[in-house]
């Protein structure tokens, strides 16, 4: 859920104590149906709300209508504040709102919620892949990282190569439905993991070590740079009727560009590393697209036609 609306709908639960999908859709301009997935989105994360069914029922906050925060435990504080911090484009005002909230935290909380709201950045444009769900390991590998401790890590690389390492985790990328982690070793550069790729994870009680001048969204920027740059060194144009735009964009993520509409058609372009990459995210259309160039992509999608001519013919 977006974070303006997990601030509005905390607030609302604390001022007037108790609150139904209905009024929260009506006060925020959302449907029912949106209120109420916020609602146990917020549940579901950890944070103290619950529902009442039943005449007079609704959202309250666990602890009265008056509870100021003061009533969340350390781990629930953490959720909320790694929510609020993981908004992608957080405007002014957001951010005004969690150093609110994070004074009206208890003190010996305050600390570790404002290490929970730094610990992740989520970007919705993703790089043309999604997963089917979160990694299991991320809830605690940001525990970790509020914990400021360093943990054990079983990792398998792209080549499929298994090694074990000891680091210090410093950050959690959320970008489209893949996760990443930021750690750094003794002595080495800070490196970015995929969460996926991690086998097994154990907790140390040794003392993580964060490099002095470490900048989460520094380094996320440079490592985004290199991916990308790796990533769409073959870019082709498509047509394709608008209404399917959006199945595109989501296999594409930031490698889609709109360039021309034509009433019912768009002109867009896409980029991968490879024109077979490119074809092969395409070949599932059949006739619906049409690839205008470069004749590479056209290339590869006739020898896709062709193998898949030859394994089912008959």
């Amino acid at each position: 859920m977006r974070a303006d609306r997990m601030i509005s709908a905390l607030l609302l639960m604390q001022a007037r104590g108790r609150v139904t999908a209905k009024e929260l859709a009506a006060e925020l301009e959302i449907s029912v149906a949106t209120a109420r997935r916020d609602l146990e989105a917020l549940s579901m994360a950890g944070i103290p709300v619950y529902p009442q069914q039943g005449r007079g029922g609704g959202w309250s906050l666990i602890g009265g209508a008056r509870t100021d925060l003061s009533g969340l435990t350390a781990q629930e504080s953490q959720a909320l504040f790694a929510m609020l911090g993981a908004a992608e484009g957080a405007s002014s005002e957001i951010s005004s709102a969690v150093r609110k909230l994070l004074r009206a935290l208890p003190g010996p909380f305050r600390d570790d919620a404002a290490a929970a709201a730094a610990a992740v950045r989520v970007e919705r444009a993703g790089w043309g892949e999604s997963s089917a769900e979160e990694p299991p390991h991320v809830q605690t590998m940001r525990q970790a990282i509020v914990d400021r401790v360093n943990v054990g890590m079983a990792y398998t690389d792209s080549a499929g190569r298994r090694s074990e390492r000891t680091i210090s985790p410093l950050g959690l990328v959320n970008k489209g439905d893949r996760w990443y982690l930021v750690g750094v070793r003794p002595g080495e550069e800070p490196r970015t993991f995929r969460m996926d790729r991690v086998a097994s994870v154990t907790v140390t009680d040794e003392p993580a070590e964060w490099p002095t001048d470490f900048d989460l969204d520094a380094h996320w920027r440079r490592f985004a740079e290199r991916i990308e740059a790796r990533r769409s060194l073959v870019r082709a144009t498509v047509r394709l009727p608008s209404r399917y735009l959006w199945v595109l964009r989501d296999h594409f993520g930031a490698y889609l560009e709109v360039r021309e509409e034509y009433g019912d058609v768009v002109e867009i372009s896409v980029a991968a590393h490879t024109a077979r990459s490119i074809a092969e995210q395409l070949a599932g259309w059949g006739a619906t697209i049409d690839v205008l160039e470069p004749a590479e992509v056209r290339a590869e999608l006739a020898q896709i036609g062709t193998e898949l001519a030859e394994a089912y013919r008959g």
